[in-house]
């Protein structure tokens, strides 16, 4: 839970959780540390709300909507039935991989695309994600610390629809 921080000094935070209930078992150590980082205290309630038409984004002037080349909005999140990254098996990534793909290459429309799974991709693939900024790689040193990098690339991949705008890591990190 805590080896990343210590093995990496450098970290901005150095502490995974490894399951769902570390977050109350050790909620003495992770309570101070969320509060900080995100600035959200134990007894604060957050309401979701996944309906984009509710979302108010008002339009940029002209000069600054000209400045925007790409967004990135990232959400990393867990399958409820399974171990966070630090403390998830082999085959549990695996199942983990074998149900996220298969909802990912079962989208329509806009979203319809490929999914590329890590273990046993071509050149070809790999050197495209590359140029296209997509690819994540082992070797993050914080991550490899936490026990993130264990059995790779088993049960990784990446999936993107037709138009490259909708992207998802399976098993990268989260």
């Amino acid at each position: 839970m805590i080896l990343s921080g210590c093995q990496n000094v450098d970290s901005g935070i150095g502490v995974y959780a490894g399951s769902h209930d570390a977050y109350t078992t050790f909620n003495n150590l992770f309570e101070p540390i969320i509060n900080d980082y995100h600035g959200h205290a134990a007894d604060a309630t957050h309401v979701s709300n996944m309906n984009f038409e509710e979302l108010e984004c008002p339009d940029f002037p002209e000069d600054e909507k000209e400045m925007i080349i790409s967004t990135r909005i990232r959400v990393g999140r867990n399958l409820a039935d399974f171990p966070l990254g630090p403390g998830i098996s082999k085959e549990q990534r695996d199942e983990v991989e074998k149900i996220v793909s298969g909802v990912l290459t079962g989208m329509t429309g806009e979203l319809e695309g490929t999914y590329y799974p890590l273990n046993g991709m071509s050149k070809e693939d790999q050197n495209q994600l590359i140029a296209d900024h997509f690819l994540f790689k082992e070797g993050d040193r914080f991550l490899a610390a936490a026990g993130l990098n264990r059995d790779w690339p088993s049960g990784r991949g990446i999936f993107h629809n037709k138009d490259k705008t909708f992207l998802t890591w399976v098993n990268e990190e989260d």
